[in-house]
């Protein structure tokens, strides 16, 4: 089985945005009130019920509160057993060490519906540009048809984002992987060029002048009363400005994607550690850190280009096409030259140019490093032999 999600553009009017916010917020109160119980009065429900707090305990006290407190009541049930299920399962996952302690949602950053397939009415399609579901307590959504869905549906999701509310529909397909014997390529990720392939390509993320604009308003924002309606409307026009910047780079990340796990089998990459490239220099009061501005740039343009996501992205494309990821030891990889193995710092003169000392290869860096990927995850104990002994791939940047 194979799962997918389709996001689509909800253009809902004032009432049910309204209520959808409303909504929101119960949901919101429920999961933060769940949190709370499960952290400060975990010992006096286990000394009252003589059991711990879990989701059924929960579950029913939403029930009783409900019955006594007509706003919640009013708020799809639904979407209120699925808070309480994702905090359950936060906990599980904290518990078993696979991830941190849950936090509070918080308001414009957690403000989502989620109902199960079952409470869901079928997907009509009105023509070929729109279509509609209805939801409990909610009635009929009217959304943008975009794309037609596959499988069967699971989970439907109400999401507000900075440029307004989408549906996603969750879904699972039966499909068959086919046998691919396309060839490998390696792939360097960088600052200025984004990608570059052993192929010798290389793709940029095309630029954009709304980080300009963002920047704009963020400065007149803070030059606004705090806490004022003029502040709150510049600071949700920035948020819109953001939020399309950010959904320019992801379609730039699908297309480009999808257009190279159809032509390979095998994309190797480096194991890049992003969390720790990216981390503030800013250090304590005690050991300042060094260039911090600088570093902060170089945060900035990291994590711009989502070296992460493309990687989440290529992976499954590549998995749905019988292709996979193999990711390398990072080392060296910047200045081995890739036809003799000659390692040395001085052999990329800077960012772009690569000239081996040894040999005299000359080629772009990062063609080079992209190279040295490939054979570090297809032909390993070759690239080993080529440079006269174990050769760890390092980034000396």
């Amino acid at each position: 089985m194979t799962n997918r999600a389709y996001k689509y553009r909800i253009y809902a009017d004032q009432q049910t945005a309204e209520f959808f916010a409303r909504c929101c917020g119960v949901v919101r109160l429920v999961y933060n009130i769940a949190l709370e119980q499960r952290s400060s009065f975990w010992r006096q429900f286990r000394k009252a019920e003589g059991k711990a707090i879990s989701y059924p305990s929960q579950a029913r006290e939403l029930t009783a509160i409900r019955a006594e407190v007509p706003w919640v009541a009013q708020c799809p049930i639904d979407a209120q057993q699925q808070a309480l299920r994702d905090l359950n399962q936060a906990f599980q996952n904290f518990f078993a060490g696979r991830a941190r302690y849950p936090k509070p949602r918080r308001k414009f950053v957690n403000d989502a519906l989620r109902f199960p397939s079952s409470r869901v009415g079928a997907i009509e399609v009105l023509n070929a540009k729109w279509a509609r579901v209805r939801l409990p307590k909610i009635g009929a959504v009217k959304f943008r048809y975009t794309r037609p869905i596959r499988g069967e549906v699971g989970n439907v999701t109400v999401v507000r984002e900075a440029n307004g509310w989408h549906i996603v529909f969750s879904c699972a397909f039966e499909h068959e992987t086919p046998a691919n014997d396309n060839p490998p390529v390696g792939i360097d990720r960088g600052i200025v060029n984004t990608l570059a392939l052993s192929t010798g390509e290389m793709h940029a993320m095309p630029p954009t002048n709304l980080d300009d604009r963002h920047k704009a308003w963020q400065r007149t924002a803070s030059r606004r009363k705090s806490r004022s309606k003029r502040q709150a409307k510049a600071r949700r026009h920035a948020a819109r400005i953001a939020a399309k910047a950010a959904r320019q780079r992801l379609h730039w990340q699908h297309v480009t994607t999808t257009r190279i796990a159809r032509r390979f089998g095998t994309v190797v990459l480096e194991d890049l550690k992003i969390r720790n490239m990216s981390a503030s220099a800013k250090g304590t009061v005690e050991e300042p850190g060094k260039n911090v501005a600088r570093k902060a740039g170089l945060n900035r343009s990291i994590l711009a280009a989502a070296w992460y996501r493309f990687e989440l992205l290529l992976t499954y494309k590549l998995a749905f096409r019988g292709g996979t990821v193999v990711k390398v030891d990072p080392r060296y990889t910047s200045v081995t030259c890739s036809k003799c193995g000659s390692r040395d710092k001085a052999n990329r003169e800077n960012q772009a140019k690569f000239l081996c000392l040894s040999c005299g290869h000359a080629d772009h860096a990062d063609v080079n490093a992209a190279v040295n990927i490939l054979l570090a995850g297809t032909l390993p104990s070759a690239a080993s032999e080529t440079s006269g002994g174990s050769r760890g791939l390092e980034r000396a940047a």
